[in-house]
């Protein structure tokens, strides 16, 4: 599945709710930016926007089950959607375990392993930060204990922490 199939499925998948859209949307834009601009592989890439693509996923049913969508629920909830989402894909074409694991653990802040969940948490924070309107403090108490890559750290201090 390329990442414009997926993008076209999960807006789909959203059903015209486009907060979650433009979310996913966003976050695949700084992944993407993030990942390229510290030279990841290829395949490394490639999961990396496909997590971010479907990071979400499973906020419909978070909402509709618990009444919010707390990234405990999410984590908890996400594999089999994620698992449904790209059931039609062939073995060996995508990491499907890989992107699961991303999607189930993306607001774990701790024992982050490999640039693709580093990159994941920076971009969905980038976006948070700015849809939900962080304060200065927060975000650089973030930046200090989650932000590990040049090119996130350049956006997030671009973005929200070097303003006049």
């Amino acid at each position: 599945m390329k990442i414009a199939a997926a993008i076209e499925k999960m807006t789909d998948f959203y059903k015209g709710n486009i907060h979650d859209i433009y979310h996913f949307l966003k976050v695949w834009a700084f992944a993407k930016n993030i990942g390229e601009a510290e030279g990841l592989d290829p395949k490394t890439q490639e999961t990396l926007e496909m997590a971010a693509v479907v990071h979400d996923i499973a906020c419909p049913l978070c909402r509709e089950k618990y009444g919010n969508t707390s990234g405990k629920h999410q984590e908890e909830e996400s594999a089999p959607l994620v698992a449904e989402f790209f059931k039609d894909v062939p073995a060996g074409e995508l990491d499907v375990e890989r992107i699961t694991w991303l999607v189930t653990h993306h607001h774990t802040y701790t024992n982050v392993e490999g640039m693709d969940y580093q990159i994941l948490l920076e971009a969905d924070f980038l976006v948070n930060a700015g849809e939900s309107e962080y304060s200065k403090q927060a975000i650089e108490n973030f930046c200090k204990k989650v932000f590990r890559t040049e090119a996130g750290t350049h956006l997030l201090k671009s973005m929200f922490l070097e303003k006049e």
